[in-house]
C-alpha cells in the first residue's frame, strides 16, 4: 500500500513535470525568452520547478491539519518574495529613435513580463496545493482501507490474543479450590472471570469501548491472575483518568498486561510488575514494567509476535498519533505507550 501512494506521487510530479511546465512554456511568452533572454527563461523555470517541490515538501493539508499557520504563511511569503525578485531582473531596454518613446515600450514589455511571472506562478501554485490536498485525500481514504483491513486481522489474532487457555484452567482450578474449601472469595471471583470473558466475546463486535470498562476489565484480570500468585510477585496497577468516558478501541493494552504476567510472575523468586494508565487533556499513557522471570532466549523468541501485532493495530488505528517504545534494561522489561485520542 505504501508502495502504491508512492508511485502515485511519482506520477503527479512526473506529470508536472513533462506536461504542466512544457505546457506553461508553449503556450505562454515563456517561449519567446528562450532565445530573446536565455538566462532569464531557465532561472525562471528552475523557480517554477523549487516552487511546485517546496510546496509539495511542505504539505499543506498536513500543516492545516497540525494548524502550523505559521509556517505556512513563511513558506507562500518567501516563495512570493522570491518571485518578485525574479521580476526585477535586468533586462535590455527597448530602442526607439524616441527616448520617450523607448521608456514607455521598455515599461510596456517589464510590466507584461511580470505580469506573465505572476500567472506562472499562480498557476504552480495552485496546482501544487491542488495535488497536495488530492494526495492528502488518496492518503485517507488507503489509511481507512488499512484499518479495516487491520480490524479484519485484529479480530482474528484478539482471539488468539485473549485470555490464554493457560490463564483459563489456572482460575478455574483456583475457583475451584475456593469452591471446595468455602472461601467467601469463591462466588466474587466466579463472578469476576464470567465477567471477564463476557467483555472479552462481547466487545469484539464493538469499534470502541468506553475507557472505564478497559480499565474494569484490566482490574477483573489482574484480581484474577493473583489468585494463582503467591507473595513472591507483587503488583501495582494504578489508573489516573480526567475522564473515563473516552472512547479506545477494546483490549488495547491487554497484550502488554498479558505479557508482563507471563514473564514477570514468579512462585519462587520476588518480582515486581507494574501497571500503569493515566489519560490527561485527551493524551493516553500506558506503561507495564517487569522482572525477566523466563529464560532469556525464550523471552526473546516469544515477545516481540506479540508487541509487533500490536504495533500493527496501532498504526492502523492511530495513524502518526502514537508511540510504542519497549525498553530491556538489567533485567527489567518496560513497555510505553502513548496515544493522543
Amino acid at each position: 500500500m505504501k508502495t502504491f501512494e508512492n508511485k502515485t506521487t511519482l506520477i503527479f510530479d512526473l506529470f508536472f513535470c513533462v506536461v504542466v511546465m512544457p505546457v506553461l512554456v508553449l503556450l505562454g511568452p515563456a517561449y519567446y525568452w528562450m532565445t530573446w533572454l536565455p538566462w532569464f527563461f531557465v532561472v525562471v523555470c528552475l523557480y517554477m520547478y523549487s516552487c511546485y517541490f517546496v510546496m509539495r515538501r511542505v504539505n499543506i493539508p498536513q500543516c492545516v491539519l497540525r494548524h502550523e499557520y505559521r509556517r505556512i504563511a513563511v513558506v507562500f511569503a518567501a516563495l512570493i518574495l522570491g518571485n518578485y525578485l525574479i521580476t526585477l531582473y535586468p533586462r535590455p531596454d527597448e530602442d526607439f529613435v524616441t527616448p520617450s518613446l523607448s521608456e514607455y515600450q521598455t515599461r510596456i514589455r517589464d510590466y507584461g513580463i511580470s505580469l506573465s511571472l505572476w500567472l506562472m506562478f499562480s498557476l504552480v501554485m495552485g496546482y501544487s496545493i491542488t495535488v497536495s490536498f488530492v494526495k492528502e485525500l488518496f492518503a485517507q481514504i488507503l489509511v481507512k482501507r488499512k484499518i479495516e483491513m487491520q480490524r479484519d486481522k485484529a479480530e482474528l489474532a484478539m482471539f488468539k490474543a485473549q485470555i490464554s487457555p493457560h490463564f483459563m484452567f489456572n482460575t478455574l482450578n483456583s475457583i475451584y479450590s475456593l469452591v471446595i474449601g468455602n472461601s467467601p472469595k469463591a462466588e466474587d471471583a466466579f463472578i469476576k472471570f464470567t465477567e471477564l470473558l463476557k467483555y472479552t466475546y462481547v466487545t469484539i463486535e464493538n469499534e470502541l469501548v468506553p475507557l472505564k470498562d478497559e480499565i474494569a476489565y484490566i482490574d477483573n484480570y489482574i484480581e484474577l491472575q493473583s489468585l494463582r500468585l503467591n507473595s513472591h510477585t507483587t503488583v501495582e496497577w494504578t489508573h489516573d483518568a480526567d475522564d473515563e468516558s473516552v472512547m479506545i478501541p477494546p483490549m488495547l493494552m491487554l497484550t502488554f498486561v498479558e505479557n508482563a504476567f507471563k514473564y514477570g510472575a514468579s512462585a519462587t523468586t520476588d518480582c515486581l510488575i507494574k501497571i500503569r494508565l493515566a489519560v490527561r487533556d485527551g493524551e493516553l499513557l500506558f506503561t507495564t514494567s517487569n522482572n525477566i522471570m523466563k529464560h532469556s532466549d525464550e523471552f526473546k523468541s516469544e515477545v516481540p509476535v506479540g508487541i509487533e501485532n500490536c504495533r500493527a493495530r496501532l498504526s492502523g488505528i492511530f495513524p502518526g498519533k502514537h508511540q510504542l517504545e519497549t525498553l530491556e534494561e538489567d533485567n527489567v522489561f518496560s513497555v510505553s505507550l502513548k496515544i493522543k485520542m
